[in-house]
């Protein structure tokens, strides 16, 4: 089974070995069909002075005649560059006798020094070296069309060439294409250039091989680092971590990881400290409860009225604790009842208010509300008192006497806005944030004994969520804290 980064490794191979050779065919391809066609047109360039040439030659003899049955002046006329090879007689040191291709007439003739006839290319039995002579690939047309010299086999499609005097067309030159390449010289070139293209192919699939190989195992680095994070974090190491410089998507997955495994252990600690702190604040009322129970039976404590309010009231905190935290489980798992309909938030708000007016009072705190219409809110009429009730409960708990309380609904932002402030103490700004977070207190103006488990704002914020609205703590102008809760109006998209 391969690995990804072997996998990918050999899916950028093979594409580059593919690609690599249909490059190297079609260049061999283009490249004799473009060489070839570049031949043509240097040949056909050659040709323009001996239209000249010729052009000349007829207005001195008058006619094409003189050409007919000539085809040495004729190739003179057409490549003089090649007279020399042409008549110079037979290369050095060449013997047709020895190829055992002379009949009598060229034995003599090479005996008698002759130079030998005619041949459009070199001389029969030399090796051919190249494409066929200028002279042979050229046939003249007079005027009418009839052929005069050259080529009889040059094709009525052949590039042509007209020769022009006194403005008036004489005659016409054809080209013959020049063939495929199949002397040994021009498959020994053609290999030769098949060779080197192969040859700069694979080493370039070797460079494309190991550039591959190193971004193959490059863009899977963080891959690997995933999954050993993977595997920490399923171990429990939540203080796992992924080290990275990367600016490309996986990157972006490398911070995805790290922001999961922070949240992950800011979870753990929470839920550690969750666990603490319920032990903590269970451990304290039994504790009392046991110790005010144990003096009564030793003795020491007779059972009067105030020592049994005093047990009712370590019960009464005991059963509000757990039942805060019911509330909670609830909330967590989204298993609190709510039936929503459309709400006067004022009313809900007054109606709460009644209930606290003499609490507040005997508590030695003002209370002022300052309540506008605004539209309906979509709401639960119980869960929202719960919310109140707790809000003015943590109010009037944590607010020195003599002091005030200020209760407001107004419209803003599109929303439903309750505001609840008190005068001090107040709450230091860096505990702001965390007086949601469950069992949290600030021990140093709201602590226990003044009652509280520090659930109560946590639950007020699980029915803020549940209704869509957002809740949150800031200073208040009276010198206390103030929380703000905005619900959205009913019929509105939350």
């Amino acid at each position: 089974m391969f690995r990804l980064w072997q996998r990918l490794f050999l899916a950028i191979a093979l594409l580059s070995t593919l690609a690599l050779a249909g490059f190297v065919v079609w260049q061999q391809q283009s490249f004799r069909r473009g060489f070839i066609g570049y031949l043509n047109e240097v040949a056909l360039e050659r040709l323009q002075p001996a239209t000249l040439r010729l052009a000349a030659a007829h207005a001195e003899n008058g006619g094409w005649d003189f050409l007919r049955g000539d085809p040495r002046r004729f190739a003179d006329l057409i490549d003089p560059d090649g007279r020399r090879l042409r008549g110079s007689g037979p290369p050095p040191g060449f013997d047709p006798r020895l190829h055992g291709e002379a009949g009598p007439d060229e034995r003599s003739r090479f005996e008698r020094r002759e130079p030998p006839p005619f041949h459009a290319g070199p001389p029969p039995g030399v090796p051919r070296f190249g494409p066929p002579g200028l002279a042979g690939r050229v046939q003249l047309l007079d005027a009418s069309g009839a052929h005069v010299a050259g080529n009889a086999e040059v094709g009525a499609g052949a590039p042509s060439l007209p020769v022009i005097t006194a403005g008036e067309t004489i005659g016409t030159l054809r080209l013959a294409s020049l063939p495929q390449p199949r002397g040994d010289a021009e498959l020994a070139f053609a290999r030769d250039q098949f060779n080197g293209a192969l040859i700069a192919a694979c080493a370039v699939l070797a460079g494309a091989l190991l550039l591959a190989f190193a971004l193959a195992r490059w863009l899977l680095g963080p891959v690997r680092a995933l999954a050993s994070g993977t595997r920490a974090l399923a171990a429990g190491d939540y203080a796992s971590r992924i080290d990275h410089a990367r600016r490309d998507e996986l990157g972006a997955l490398a911070d995805d990881f790290n922001h999961l495994a922070a949240t992950l252990e800011q979870h753990r600690d929470a839920r550690r400290r969750w666990g603490a702190d319920i032990a903590h604040e269970l451990r304290t009322p039994l504790s009392i409860l046991r110790g005010e129970i144990q003096a009564l039976q030793d003795g020491v404590r007779t059972a009067t009225a105030d020592a049994l309010a005093s047990l009712n009231a370590e019960c009464e905190r005991l059963s509000r604790l757990v039942e805060d935290l019911y509330q909670l489980a609830l909330a967590d798992v989204g298993a609190l009842e709510y039936r929503f309909e459309a709400l006067d938030l004022a009313e809900v708000v007054r109606d709460a208010l009644g209930m606290h007016r003499h609490a507040l009072a005997d508590a030695g705190l003002a209370l002022e509300a300052v309540l506008d219409e605004v539209p309906p809110v979509r709401g639960d009429a119980r869960r929202l008192g719960q919310l109140l009730d707790n809000l003015l409960a943590n109010a009037r708990r944590y607010t020195d006497a003599p002091g005030s309380i200020r209760v407001a609904v107004e419209r803003g932002n599109g929303q439903a806005c309750l505001a609840v402030e008190d005068t001090p103490p107040g709450v230091p700004t860096e505990a702001l944030e965390h007086l949601f977070d469950r069992l949290y207190r600030v021990d140093d103006s709201r602590n226990r004994a003044a009652g509280g488990a520090g659930l109560g704002l946590a639950i007020c914020a699980a029915i803020v969520a549940a209704h869509g609205g957002t809740i949150a703590a800031t200073p208040s102008p009276l010198g206390g804290l103030c929380i703000r809760v905005c619900l959205p109006f009913a019929g509105s998209s939350t």
